[in-house]
């Protein structure tokens, strides 16, 4: 258990990874989410077979994993799309929402009761997000977006929960990212008809940041992210990754000036964040125990 809490703290720090390369590449969100899924895809081909991990599976197997991918897809279309109409903040604290639509989404598809310290703990985590960040009116598409891809994100945590205990993390990934790619591939014709660019090719910059996203931020986070499923509920994790946009907000003020100034408000929605997520993590022990 121990074990899975590291690694669920580390998928975290390389989460908040995600929206700094989100700003350094030009590519709109639609093409930067499609090279991100095929470079990780190709990555993972290569991973899956040297490490030897059977692809014997059904085809209704394949596609039932694949589909998941289309959720996570469609989490980080809507996420860059946050930060480009906005700012990495902006785009990072409304994935805080993430915990409270798993709250909401999880019983209406398990068809069980909701939680109400579930509930409890999504609020004291937005409050916490909102002294953090106070939201600005002049960023409403980029907030907008950000609310749909926290949705999306709390979707796909609950369906992959549900394959996760029964197929390799690497193999996941592998077909997600398939799916992902042949998905998105199939839409952009119609987005790039919608938001024209001038290239469809990423420079060399933009290549090199590329990689990276998808080795460290994409296979590394995800491969994690499945394996701490097997042994943490799906409400503890996505409440975990409530601390990314700490750890992005810090980013963004380092590397990129995102001018706010660190005082008070933020230190006192700092500890509310984290005491959700302690608090959780607690209840979360104390159940297993019983």
């Amino acid at each position: 258990m121990k074990k899975s809490y590291l690694l669920l703290h580390l998928a975290v720090i390389l989460a908040g990874f995600t929206g700094i390369f989100g700003k350094l590449i030009s590519l709109n969100e639609g093409l930067l989410v499609w090279y991100r899924v095929f470079f990780s895809a190709v990555f993972l081909f290569l991973i899956v077979n040297l490490s030897r991990v059977s692809t014997r599976l059904a085809f209704e197997e394949k596609l039932r994993i694949a589909s998941t991918g289309l959720f996570i897809t469609a989490h980080w279309v809507f996420f860059y799309g946050s930060i480009k109409y906005s700012n990495i903040s902006i785009g990072v604290v409304c994935f805080a929402l993430t915990g409270f639509f798993t709250a909401i989404f999880k019983p209406l598809i398990d068809r069980t009761a909701f939680k109400v310290s579930e509930l409890l703990l999504s609020g004291l985590t937005l409050l916490g997000i909102g002294l953090i960040f106070h939201f600005d009116a002049s960023y409403q598409l980029g907030i907008i977006l950000g609310v749909i891809s926290s949705a999306f994100s709390a979707l796909y945590t609950i369906y992959n929960e549900r394959i996760v205990r029964h197929y390799d993390s690497r193999l996941i990934n592998y077909y997600q990212m398939i799916g992902g790619t042949i998905g998105l591939g199939a839409l952009l014709p119609v987005y790039l008809h919608f938001f024209p660019v001038a290239s469809f090719i990423p420079g060399a910059e933009d290549t090199f940041y590329l990689v990276l996203l998808s080795l460290f931020c994409t296979i590394g986070l995800y491969v994690l992210f499945a394996e701490v499923l097997k042994e943490i509920p799906a409400f503890t994790v996505n409440l975990s990754f409530n601390l990314e946009p700490v750890y992005a907000i810090a980013l963004a003020f380092l590397f990129f000036g995102e001018g706010r100034e660190v005082n008070a408000s933020f230190y006192a929605g700092l500890t509310l964040v984290m005491a959700s997520v302690a608090l959780q993590t607690l209840i979360t022990v104390r159940r297993r125990r019983e």
